[in-house]
């Protein structure tokens, strides 16, 4: 299926994986990519080490395009930056918005760059400054998110750029592809509906989890860094909400206590960490240090297997999943649902 996304990326379908953290790495991201999806690769959760080797062992699983997930506001973003580069990585996707002059250099070397974007003003932006493409997140995505549901986020974005536009938050089938399409998208990006898959590395029970989730049990909750945050709803979830400030600050100590360890953060860098991650919002101290240590609560659960001490970010769609089929077999049923609607709409005139 050819659109402006498919011919931008070099890939074969119009279908990106998000870069989620602790489980968008080189086995997802190279499946992905061998199934003729975007794959990206999450480099937030990795030391700069780890980084260049998570990226040169998708280049040994895969000979086709793939991207990697920066943080904009990271202090080593530079360095990240350069390694992206060294390896000819084909595409840099943003949680939050570069710079102008960091996608300057980006583009200047060949990259595509790709940010994602929670509100038309903010694609808006990015275009301005030169951005490639934008991924538009509604508020049925995972993990942190708004509060405009996709079906009114996306042709709003759609109308205000002329760049190419990837639908985000509630997709997972070749209707919802159609859909994205007939809005004016030039593809879809899916996070949860690539977790669940065989080529996933999240532990089985966690997968299991997910898998006997409603759509009532998935919720959106501030509790665990000030800012709204879509998960599954679990005993700690409840536990966090339901926590008194001294409760909730010890719990924050700890937590970014292990996440120093991990990785390699001091503590004045681990709370400039957190400072940047409030988005101008008012958070306590013990919010700022649980922004800074959400990865180590997420690594608990998508690493670790321990649902108990974690927390598993979700977007609605695990609500309607119930299986756990390989990323070619996910991508070939994607497409071929996608091209019946399509016949099936053709007919009907």
């Amino acid at each position: 299926m050819d659109t402006p996304l498919t011919r931008l990326v070099g890939v074969r379908h119009p279908i990106v994986q998000t870069g989620m953290g602790w489980v968008a790495g080189p086995r997802l991201v190279s499946a992905t990519a061998n199934a003729g999806a975007l794959g990206v690769l999450a480099s937030a959760t990795m030391t700069l080490d780890q980084l260049r080797s998570a990226v040169r062992e998708v280049k040994s699983r895969t000979g086709a395009p793939f991207g990697v997930n920066l943080r904009a506001d990271a202090a080593d973003a530079g360095d990240r930056v350069r390694i992206i580069l060294d390896e000819g990585v084909r595409v840099a996707s943003f949680a939050l918005a570069p710079s102008p002059e960091l996608i300057a250099e980006l583009k200047e070397a060949g990259v595509v760059v790709i940010p994602s974007i929670g509100a038309r003003r903010h694609a808006e932006k990015v275009a301005a400054w030169g951005a490639d493409a934008v991924i538009v997140q509604g508020g049925e995505g995972g993990g942190h998110t708004g509060e405009v549901a996709t079906t009114v986020l996306l042709p709003q974005v759609v109308d205000a750029v002329d760049i190419p536009v990837v639908a985000a938050g509630g997709f997972f089938d070749g209707r919802g592809l159609v859909a994205a399409l007939a809005y004016g998208a030039a593809g879809v990006a899916m996070g949860t509906r690539f977790l669940l898959t065989s080529d996933s590395t999240v532990p089985d029970a966690v997968k299991a989890r997910y898998l006997a989730a409603t759509v009532r049990d998935v919720t959106v909750t501030r509790a665990v860094d000030g800012l709204p945050h879509r998960m599954l709803r679990t005993p700690l979830v409840a536990d966090l909400e339901a926590a008194g400030r001294t409760r909730t600050l010890f719990r924050a100590l700890r937590h970014a206590a292990g996440f120093r360890r991990l990785s390699g953060l001091t503590w004045p860098q681990l709370v400039r960490e957190g400072l940047a991650l409030r988005h101008g919002k008012e958070l306590s101290w013990s919010q700022v240090l649980l922004a800074a240590n959400t990865p180590m609560l997420l690594r608990s659960a998508m690493v670790d297997g321990r649902t108990d001490l974690g927390v598993m970010a979700s977007g609605q769609v695990a609500g309607v999943l119930d299986d756990l089929p390989s990323c070619a077999e996910l991508v070939e049923r994607i497409m071929k649902e996608a091209e019946q609607v399509k016949d099936r709409l053709t007919a009907s005139r």
